[in-house]
């Protein structure tokens, strides 16, 4: 096995490092985050920062990268609008998805870029992926900056959920992997994982907790 501690880290070319520090964290969620503007432009860009941060209320966050001279349309529209939606990405639009993080002009849309589709659904103005298996419609709530390398965590309330019903089983527990849903390593590494066994929840061994009594 090969240790590198923290001087060799700092040594490694740039790329080299960026790529092994990205990847080394395993599988990280793969989605498309739909955004509009005050003038009405959709944005959908790609995302794998996503993660659960409670039930109730149901809250999701991401992180936003430090803005400098890059522009975080994204961002920007969530700030302004409040709105955005959450789409997991499939396996049939993986390149079109990874395609979105392009830096295209805030004048342009990714759907027109792309081959992705959009779905507007009834009283929602933010767009959804058309045919992607979960769809979330959120609500921004808070953000926090992380002064250690200065992004910012965004978090948002899920106000409605959209889901195949082929991929959701009688306890709630969504099957993902029936819909062929991607993971990334990295930053460009795509993977379409297999459920392997669901463990349900533990509780302590009686055996281990009758020997320390």
């Amino acid at each position: 096995m090969i240790h590198l501690n923290q001087e060799k880290l700092d040594k490694l070319n740039n790329i080299f490092k960026i790529n092994l520090i990205n990847s080394c964290s395993g599988y990280k969620p793969a989605n498309l985050i739909g955004t509009v503007s005050k003038e009405n432009i959709e944005n959908i860009a790609i995302f794998s920062s996503v993660v659960h941060i409670g039930s109730n209320p149901p809250l999701l966050a991401f992180i936003v990268r430090p803005s400098g001279e890059v522009p975080r349309n994204t961002y920007k529209n969530i700030k302004e609008t409040k709105y955005y939606t959450i789409n997991h990405i499939f396996e049939n639009i993986v390149d079109d998805a990874h395609h979105t993080s392009a830096r295209y002009d805030e004048n342009i849309s990714e759907f027109d870029a792309t081959n992705l589709e959009r779905e507007i659904k009834e009283n929602i103005k933010p767009p959804f992926v058309k045919d992607s298996p979960v769809q979330m419609h959120m609500e921004y709530v808070n953000e926090y900056n992380i002064h250690e390398n200065n992004t910012t965590i965004v978090i948002g309330k899920i106000i409605d959920l959209f889901v195949n019903e082929d991929i959701i089983q009688k306890d709630g527990y969504l099957n993902i992997c029936k819909a062929n849903v991607a993971a990334i390593t990295g930053l460009d590494g795509y993977s379409i994982p297999t459920l392997l066994d669901r463990k349900g929840y533990q509780r302590p061994k009686a055996s281990i907790l009758i020997k320390k009594k």
